[in-house]
């Protein structure tokens, strides 16, 4: 990616992007999908708040078990969790 600001027209990105803003108490007009949760200082409880959150918003489970990294969806950008989450609600719908 190029580092633009992701697209905030797309529903379902722009609530992830609105609870990854929320966590990190930023405009989410300003996170950019090469984001890290490192660097908007979201830290491992912040973390498992924005799962929650993810859940609730969405009605999806999920696939996190911090003892099986394979096991679990990536959560390293902004980006990443956005397409992850697209994926999740997808397959819950099919």
């Amino acid at each position: 990616m190029d580092g633009s600001f992701v697209a905030l027209g797309d529903g379902l990105h722009r609530r992830v992007i609105a609870i990854l803003a929320a966590q990190a108490l930023r405009e989410p007009s300003g996170l950019t999908r090469e984001m890290s949760l490192e660097s908007l200082g979201i830290d491992s409880l912040g973390m498992a708040e924005i799962l929650f959150a993810i859940e609730e918003a969405f009605e999806v489970q999920v696939p996190f078990n911090a003892n099986e990294p394979g096991a679990t969806m990536d959560l390293s950008t902004v980006g990443a969790i956005c397409d992850a989450v697209e994926a999740l609600v997808a397959a819950d719908r099919a």
